[in-house]
């Protein structure tokens, strides 16, 4: 690296710094009309800090703090180039958790922050290694770090709802013929929700859960099971819930059908155990059919192509 583009890379960088803290500088920076309202709006004064709740730890709060009004600028830009405010909103929801759309865009920035940093610090030993620098191609490198890790975080969530969904199938067996013993045994379909979700733990067992908290608290039984049905994308757990919503408001027979929809979702998970063995069998396949038969054939010709090429000579 020459020192006239050393001088010019810690130049840019110096100017950047100097803008950021120039923009958002309390003099330079513009009030906003939510910061302007809120002495009009608070009309009971702030608590102490003593008396109130700690605050709650994690990555989100931390940035928050550090960054400020930067974070939310860039979490807003990601929203606006990326959009599909509804399908991050639907996969939150399959997900659980109280994780809005604003704290998932957020997480995205640092994704996208850390892998802009990632790639700058490969760069940077790259440029130093080879003793020469190319401006163009370090910064299209950086550039993909940031987009990779943007995307990244979106990737990450969509394998978290796979992974959920897949446990609320494994789990969905059991659970439906607990409830069909419960039911049997007596039991309405409220308490046996409740004795279930007591008894057994897991994801499905926790939204069930959830769904007989918001009843306790107010909200009718059959809108707070619905409200489970709406956030999967599960057909079986679908049908089950709906099967709970008809026995609930008709008073219909529910052991059995609990029963056959348990054995349906354990003959469709020998499905899917047989599929993926047909793929892993398929996969084995490719190194014998390209590595180890070609091997073979040329072992088997070698000596008579020696022999060949010695008698032309």
């Amino acid at each position: 690296m020459t020192p006239g583009v050393l001088g010019m890379v810690l130049g840019l960088v110096a100017a950047t710094g100097l803008l950021l803290v120039l923009a958002y500088a309390p003099p330079c920076r513009s009030v906003r009309l939510v910061d302007r309202l809120a002495p009009y709006v608070h009309d009971t004064p702030p608590p102490s800090r003593l008396l109130g709740t700690a605050t709650e730890a994690g990555l989100l709060t931390a940035v928050r703090r550090i960054a400020g009004p930067s974070i939310g600028t860039g979490a807003r830009m990601v929203d606006r180039l990326l959009g599909g405010r509804a399908s991050v909103r639907r996969r939150l929801d399959a997900l659980g958790g109280a994780m809005t759309v604003e704290d998932f865009r957020i997480e995205q920035v640092v994704w996208g922050g850390l892998g802009l940093l990632g790639t700058a610090l490969a760069a940077t030993l790259g440029s130093v290694a080879a003793g020469s620098v190319n401006v163009l191609s370090a910064g299209l490198f950086c550039l993909a770090g940031a987009v990779g890790g943007v995307l990244g975080r979106d990737w990450w969530l969509t394998q978290q709802v796979t992974r959920r969904e897949e446990l609320l199938l494994a789990e969905f067996p059991v659970v439906a013929e607990l409830l069909a013993l419960a039911v049997t045994a007596g039991e309405s379909p409220t308490a046996a929700i409740a004795r279930v979700t007591r008894l057994s733990g897991g994801e499905l067992a926790r939204e069930l859960g959830a769904a007989l908290g918001r009843a306790r608290a107010g909200v009718p039984l059959v809108d707070a099971l619905q409200q489970v049905a709406d956030q999967t994308s599960l057909d079986p757990l679908a049908r089950f819930i709906d099967g709970l919503l008809v026995a609930i408001e008709r008073g219909t027979p529910l052991a059995e059908v609990l029963r056959a929809q348990a054995a349906d979702v354990r003959e469709a998970g020998k499905r899917r155990l047989l599929e993926a063995g047909g793929r892993k069998e398929i996969g084995m396949m490719v190194p014998v059919v390209f590595l180890v038969l070609p091997v073979t054939v040329l072992f088997a010709l070698f000596p008579g192509l020696i022999s060949i090429v010695s008698l032309s000579r």
